[in-house]
């Protein structure tokens, strides 16, 4: 069977070293075990990586990187079709504001780097019913193949 590619946003790779959320830190350690293992293909983007640069704490930097290099994935830079995508989304009417844009972009980069899954734990803007449906009409006009959005419990078996 053929392995699912994941594109993986910020938030996913941030849970792994949320200590304030046991259960959700714990589920994205199983998630990362399977890509660890072979089990799925991994994008990254470069937002991804510059959301992950950009945060405050030097400390919580070098976790996130350090997780990061235990994986081998693909990195998706940003081109004329991320930004149309991107466009497009918020004129769908979703994630219009400006504070949203990178959250845009995520969808975007997801999209245009064939994903089977966009992995988030964005529930407020990413991981969501509206979301979902706004972006799967997004990639049907498109033209593009069909993505998933789901949290990483949803990718990983046997986890109470």
């Amino acid at each position: 069977m053929k392995k699912l590619k994941l594109y993986l946003d910020t938030s996913v790779i941030g849970y792994l070293d949320e200590k304030t959320s046991p259960k959700e830190m714990s589920e994205t350690l199983a998630l990362w075990q399977k890509i660890k293992d072979g089990k799925y293909d991994v994008i990254v983007s470069r937002i991804t990586l510059d959301e992950i640069n950009d945060i405050k704490n030097i400390k919580k930097i070098n976790i996130l990187l350090s997780y990061l290099s235990e994986i081998t994935f693909n990195i998706i830079e940003f081109n004329d079709e991320v930004l149309r995508i991107a466009e497009l989304v918020k004129n769908s009417g979703l994630l219009v504001s400006d504070k949203h844009r990178n959250d845009r972009f995520h969808i975007g980069f997801a999209i245009v780097s064939g994903a089977n899954v966009l992995v988030s734990m964005n529930f407020r803007h990413l991981t969501n019913v509206r979301t979902i449906e706004s972006v799967r009409g997004i990639t049907i006009s498109e033209g593009y193949g069909y993505i998933e959005i789901m949290p990483p419990i949803m990718l990983i078996e046997g986890v109470e």
